[in-house]
């Protein structure tokens, strides 16, 4: 479990910056682009939020003293499904970029006609910016998953020292 729980903290640690990050730029472009990025900023912050918590859970596990609040377990379950969701969602967007990149370029070209810098986008560039979003959808996956893990252990453990 010590290998698991290493890989979720580097992993936790990778998605809340990231994925912070990217709440906050969501979240600035709100007054542009309307109410639609205000509401994609609150759905997106269920992979920090869930992070935070397994950050929580991380702690305890590394020191037992410290006990676990009684709602970060359900912050880890109900947050940890929206954000594999997303993960997910993004895992089989990619993916099917992968399969079509010329496909995906004439949609982007054709929805974004007057978005400057698309011309010298290349199927080249689309395949990179695919398996880029591919690992960063894998990264949420492989955390939420191992987060779940982490804390049924977490629970076994406490429920054999209680008996």
């Amino acid at each position: 479990m010590k290998r698991a729980l290493k890989v979720a903290s580097v992993l936790t640690w990778f998605n809340l910056i990231f994925w912070g990050l990217m709440t906050l730029f969501v979240l600035l472009a709100a007054p542009v682009m309307g109410i639609v990025a205000l509401v994609g900023a609150v759905l997106l912050s269920a992979i920090p939020l869930n992070c935070y918590a397994a950050l929580q859970l991380h702690k305890s596990i590394r020191r037992p003293e410290i006990r676990l609040s009684h709602q970060t377990p359900v912050g880890i379950r109900f947050i940890g499904f929206v954000s594999l969701f997303f993960g997910l969602t993004t895992v089989m967007d990619q993916v099917s970029n992968l399969q079509q990149p010329a496909k995906m370029l004439t949609m982007l070209k054709e929805s974004l006609p007057g978005m400057k810098g698309l011309e010298f986008m290349t199927v080249d560039t689309v395949r990179i910016i695919s398996v880029v979003g591919l690992v960063l959808g894998l990264a949420v996956v492989v955390n939420v998953i191992l987060n779940f893990r982490l804390l049924r252990w977490y629970y076994l453990v406490h429920q054999s020292d209680a008996s």
